[in-house]
């Protein structure tokens, strides 16, 4: 392996070297090195080439969809004629589908600024969509190339690099290495306000954190950063196998859409056990994953004798619902008025409240299994602050942390089981 090193054969002053060398035990002390974004990527990562570390799309998948990755914590190596091989197989971005990630598995790479990029996706209303697409278009033409992708992700990793590092400068120098597969002097790393160490995500970076002055002085170094950068799964998808191609917005829309739904779906699959619908206390628990909420019996109990007759929620109910949080900002302002005159939140004013915000019409069983759900005072009228409060955690999933769920049975299903018992 070492003998492939693009620098070096065996030389102790390479970075890359030093990567390898070290051993397994010491790699992880770069963990404190490392952002918790940064620690949940390298968790789940199972690809290194050339001391960079990646994850398979079959990775990505898991790292947004369970708690823990299966199999043992370690990385693959692999050479570049190895990865080129493995992107042969990348289709063309007008062949993507909602199945992409799932029938790609373990053949294609993505890596941590693109982890990011696509978490943002998962968490953005389709409105925002053309937001994203107009900022990489940075010379206005309706098209993104490759150089132009490659600039947006270059202004990501400087600011990420300007946050005060903590502990020792060599490890954290191939924390970067590992992370964004070239490295970048200490001396880049500066000193900020407490406000400033708490990383912002990267569509925030994209909209408040870049300039006219950054755009053009990279983009004068496109080819610098595009020499640099290895090819991955997205880079192929988008750009082809040349990097010649260019992507428009109907394309990018259509990835972004799919990305969503693709999670969604294996999110729904999992509880639906080739079933049309899941119930409503599955819809409870999964509403409830990855927040910060202690004790979830209360909330599943209140579903479990408030709905005793199991409709179940079907897939487009389940799915208009996350695209209705991804707009919670805006359905907060919209509630919050409610607040300001007193006014109590029923269904009515939910269900008018979301449509407002979003333009979505969710269906009065699913608002009615959401009320059943966070109304703990059992007087129909929702907890504005806790539900939007529970509802951030579980909108931000790949950035707030990660709570273990237990499948319980639905209450339909131990009815079934003590009756056959009988």
């Amino acid at each position: 392996y070492l003998s492939n090193c693009y620098q070096c054969t065996a030389d102790p002053t390479c970075l890359w070297y030093q990567v390898v060398a070290i051993g397994r035990t010491d790699i992880e002390d770069l963990d404190l090195c490392a952002t918790s974004r940064e620690r949940r990527f390298r968790l789940f990562a199972s690809i290194e080439c050339e001391g960079q570390l990646f994850m398979t799309p079959y990775d990505f998948i898991l790292a947004v969809t369970t708690d823990e990755p299966k199999g043992k914590y370690t990385f693959e190596i692999i050479l570049i004629i190895e990865l080129n091989q493995m992107l042969a197989e990348t289709p063309p971005v007008w062949k993507g589908s909602s199945k992409l990630f799932r029938n790609l598995k373990e053949r294609g790479v993505i890596s941590y600024t693109e982890y990011l990029f696509l978490l943002c996706i998962l968490t953005k209303p389709h409105a925002g969509f053309r937001i994203a697409f107009n900022m990489f278009d940075t010379d206005g033409n309706e098209m993104v190339d490759k150089k132009e992708f490659l600039v947006l992700q270059e202004i990501f990793r400087k600011k990420n690099e300007k946050r005060e590092t903590k502990g020792d400068e060599e490890k954290c120098a191939m924390l970067r290495l590992q992370l964004y597969g070239y490295h970048s002097p200490t001396n880049s790393v500066l000193k900020t306000d407490a406000e400033e160490l708490v990383s912002r995500s990267y569509w925030d970076t994209l909209r408040r954190n870049t300039s006219q002055a950054l755009f053009s002085d990279l983009a004068e170094r496109a080819d610098d950063i595009t020499s640099l950068v290895t090819d991955t799964t997205l880079l192929v998808h988008f750009f082809g196998k040349k990097g010649k191609a260019e992507l428009n917005f109907e394309d990018f829309y259509r990835f972004m859409d799919n990305l969503q739904t693709e999670v969604l779906e294996i999110e729904f699959l999992s509880y639906s056990n080739g079933m049309n619908t899941i119930s409503e206390e599955d819809f409870a628990h999964i509403l409830l994953r990855y927040t910060n909420v202690e004790n979830t019996s209360v909330f599943l109990e209140n579903v479990r004798y408030s709905i005793p007759e199991e409709k179940g929620i079907t897939f487009d109910e389940f799915r208009s619902f996350f695209q209705f949080l991804n707009n919670l900002e805006d359905f907060a302002i919209a509630l919050n008025m409610y607040n300001f005159a007193s006014r109590s939140i029923g269904q009515d004013e939910f269900k008018r409240a979301v449509y407002v915000a979003t333009g979505l019409k969710l269906s009065p069983h699913l608002v009615n299994t959401v009320f059943k759900i966070f109304d703990v005072d059992k007087d129909d009228q929702l907890s504005y602050k806790e539900f939007i409060g529970i509802m951030k955690d579980r909108l931000h999933r790949g950035f707030r942390g990660y709570k273990t769920v237990q499948k319980y049975p639905t209450f339909k299903s131990c009815l079934k089981k003590e009756l056959h018992s009988r």
